[in-house]
């Protein structure tokens, strides 16, 4: 495998120090070029070691071996390094803990699970407190629940690929970008010490539509393999197309962004005006080193402007230290996850979480152990419903890296960690995951084919798993037209579907899964069914049927949005309270922020919508007219970093009193306030660029203390606010200095705003 998280985020070597008295002169050549990282070459001058002298000093063969095994390790050559481990085993017995667990990895790389299972034993005897040992000793028990799913799959090699490794694509407009480390420049290009490869740049390819597999046949499953069997491998026609397609030739995403060094993965915005991409440490051109003399990762971005890559700015959580690498943004971009090997994590590398509003940066969280392990977690992405894909080496799996998926409630794995199962995860190292909502179709990487430094990218579809569900009269049986159908996946509100002429709405069902589905029609009290795939069912298509009864229930119903951005609120609780007999209904909302209540009429309720990190907002209504059959409403949250520009504020130039209509739009604040006395905001003032940095900044100050002020006047306490002047520094249409601007423009840089710092 070359891809560039193994060659840098995991370049700190685990072994122990191997005290080397009189070493052979074959021996010290060797170690050099491992102490270099130069993995080939330490290969090559290991087995002439070996080979050059049977009579050699025990201690010196066994050093040999170790590191032997570990530069085959490093190469994710797995058959070399199962041969070394077991010579290795079997001439000594007082190993560090490590060589069995290689050994073990090793060994489910190559699809050897009863021996890789003993070896995972024998290591969890040595090193009790690295869960791994026990937990692969249970798992390779028992196979099957890595294949539960895989006869819904059909993977396609991309003709794309090169022989060189290609990997880790990532949506791009209407194609894909990817990193790859061929040459198609026709310069001569650098060469990578660690394995002998080319260095790594970013290429793109325009058009997923000439990309696609066949679609798979309705009445065909997928090849995949048979429960128990040996062979976890798609076919051959499966993972190398119809052979009738052309090789479609790919390019260089950006010569600004590629260097002579390693580039990629990245992650693009919602909008895809910003790239964040990972990168070799560098600067001006040149390449930076730790204290340890390893050129770390670090993550660079770049805003697209006329269709040029510009202004590329080094994030600041960046160290010369440790790597920081694999971004991939939130599907709000309010976040972004990556991957660092950084102090105080799990293990080897993990994955981290750090907030990005209003174009600043936060401080990085790492996602916690039900996330990470004592291994090696990376290559994140979410998908548009906010889970999370990842792969690791660390929790359960077929063998190398696997790529796992959690669903996030508040950024927490609450269902914990689940295996993506085969034909996505195989023997080798599959990683790179990236999908639409619904996991119908995608791309990831592996190196499946040869193993080694071939890791090529796939595409795959799954085969939908058809569920009907029908919504029926439950007096006169007949079908109900235009019922809204929503989805519960695992207890949390989901899509919300419509019924046809016959009654029926659609879904492509998961396996694993706990479904509610809860059917709403006016006129009808609400009724729901659950269903479950925790069982397998050899059926293509299945349904379910809900019958509604006909009700004078009253029908409420609304949407939750966050007030910054006015975009749906996922993972809000959502409480109706009935303020006559005290009855409580609760509902999560899923993407579209929705949610549905069956109430009695004629009573006064109360709806609560809470959320961590926001405001909890509380609405109150009256007792509706009892002819009242539905009634819609929505609910908008207010959130710890939300910035709200005062639309109205502006000052006169060098002035910094309130004008009068400043004064109406500061009295929605002091409102605001009133209606949430926990919120505390800090309120923020800017200046135009004309006058000197130094006139501006005490300007702006004097400007945000005018607002501040005004507040305090109309009864909020003054530790609820903070006023912070920010001069010119954060200029909004390009006026800065020595750019002719008209009065009204430069006006529009002379504002204030609030920023919610806390809320209960």
């Amino acid at each position: 495998m070359n891809r560039i998280v193994r060659v840098l985020l995991m370049a700190g070597l685990a072994l122990g120090s191997l005290t080397a008295q009189a070493q052979s002169i074959r021996l010290r050549a060797a170690n050099k070029h491992f102490d270099n990282l130069s993995y080939v070459s330490a290969i090559r001058a290991y087995e002439e070691f070996l080979r050059a002298d049977k009579q050699k000093d025990p201690a010196e063969t066994r050093e040999a071996l170790t590191k032997l095994g570990y530069s085959y390790r490093k190469l994710q050559d797995t058959r070399n390094a199962e041969r070394v481990y077991a010579d290795l085993i079997r001439a000594y017995t007082d190993l560090d803990s490590e060589v069995y667990l290689y050994y073990a990895q090793s060994l489910a790389a190559n699809g050897k699970y009863r021996e890789s299972q003993k070896m995972y034993s024998q290591y969890g005897e040595k090193q009790s407190q690295d869960l791994r040992g026990r937990r692969f000793t249970v798992s390779y028990m028992d196979m099957s629940r890595f294949y539960q799913d895989s006869s819904s799959y059909r993977l396609h090699n991309l003709p794309i690929n090169s022989r060189q490794a290609d990997f880790s694509p990532m949506y791009y407009k209407n194609g894909l970008v990817f990193v790859s480390a061929r040459d198609e420049s026709g310069a001569v290009k650098r060469v990578f010490s660690w394995n002998q490869t080319p260095f790594l740049d970013m290429y793109f390819h325009p058009d997923t539509t000439q990309l696609r597999a066949p679609s798979p046949e309705p009445n065909r499953p997928a090849n995949a393999a048979v429960l128990g069997s040996g062979d976890t491998r798609p076919t051959t026609s499966d993972l190398a197309g119809s052979g009738n397609q052309p090789l479609t030739k790919a390019e260089l995403f950006s010569r600004t962004l590629n260097t002579k060094y390693h580039e990629g993965p990245m992650t693009f915005t919602k909008d895809q005006n910003m790239i964040v991409f990972t990168r070799n440490n560098t600067s001006k051109g040149k390449a930076g080193k730790s204290s340890d003399g390893i050129k770390k990762l670090k993550l660079y971005s770049s805003i697209n402007k006329g269709g040029k890559w510009v202004d590329i700015q080094e994030l600041p959580f960046n160290s010369n230290e440790y790597s920081v690498g694999h971004p991939a943004f939130s599907p709000d971009n309010t976040r972004m996850y990556f991957v660092s090997d950084m102090p105080g994590g799990y293990g080897g590398t993990d994955i981290y979480v750090v907030e990005y509003q209003n174009g600043q940066w936060g401080t990085p969280v790492n996602m916690g152990k039900e996330i990470n392990t004592e291994g090696n977690e990376m290559f994140p992405f979410a998908d548009e419903n906010g889970n999370l894909y990842f792969s690791s080496d660390g929790h359960e799996g077929l063998g190398g890296l696997d790529v796992f998926y959690a669903e996030l409630k508040d950024g927490v794995a609450f269902k914990g960690v689940q295996n993506a199962g085969a034909p996505i995860n195989s023997e080798k190292d599959d990683f790179g995951f990236i999908t639409d909502r619904y996991r119908t179709s995608g791309y990831f990487s592996s190196n499946r084919k040869k193993g080694v430094s071939d890791d090529d990218i796939y595409s795959f579809r799954r085969i939908c798993k058809q569920l009907n569900i029908f919504v029926y009269d439950a007096k006169t049986g007949s079908p109900i037209e235009n019922a809204d159908v929503r989805i519960l996946r695992n207890g949390s509100n989901q899509d919300l579907r419509v019924t046809s002429v016959e009654g029926r709405a659609e879904l492509c069902v998961d396996v694993n899964t706990d479904y509610e589905f809860k059917a709403v029609k006016e006129g009808f009290a609400m009724n729901s069914v659950r269903f479950s795939t925790l069982t397998q069912s050899a059926r293509p298509v299945m349904s379910v049927s809900i019958y509604l009864e006909r009700a004078e229930n009253m029908l409420v119903r609304g949407v939750v949005k966050t007030e910054v951005n006015q975009r749906p609120a996922p993972g809000v609780k959502v409480t109706l309270r009935n303020e006559k007999d005290k009855s409580e209904q609760t509902v999560t909302t899923g993407p579209d922020g929705g949610y549905e209540f069956d109430t009695k009429p004629g009573a006064p309720y109360t709806i609560t919508a809470q959320k961590d990190r926001y405001a909890t907002k509380k609405t109150q209504y009256s007792k509706p007219k009892r002819n009242a059959k539905v009634i819609t409403d929505s609910l908008g949250l207010y959130g710890v970093g939300d910035i709200f520009q005062l639309k109205n504020i502006y000052y006169d130039l060098d002035k910094f009193f309130i004008r009068a209509d400043a004064a109406r739009e500061l009295d929605h604040v002091v409102a605001l306030l009133k209606e949430y006395p926990q919120m505390k905001i800090e309120l923020r003032s800017h200046t135009d660029a004309r006058a000197t940095d130094t006139y501006n900044v005490r300007l702006s100050e004097n400007r945000a203390r005018a607002a501040l002020d005004y507040l305090i006047s109309r009864g909020i306490q003054p530790d609820r606010l903070v006023a912070r002047g920010y001069g010119e520094s954060e200029i909004i249409n390009g006026c800065v200095d020595g750019v002719n601007c008209t009065e009204i423009e430069h006006q529009l840089n002379r504002r204030t705003e609030f920023k919610i710092v806390a809320v209960q």
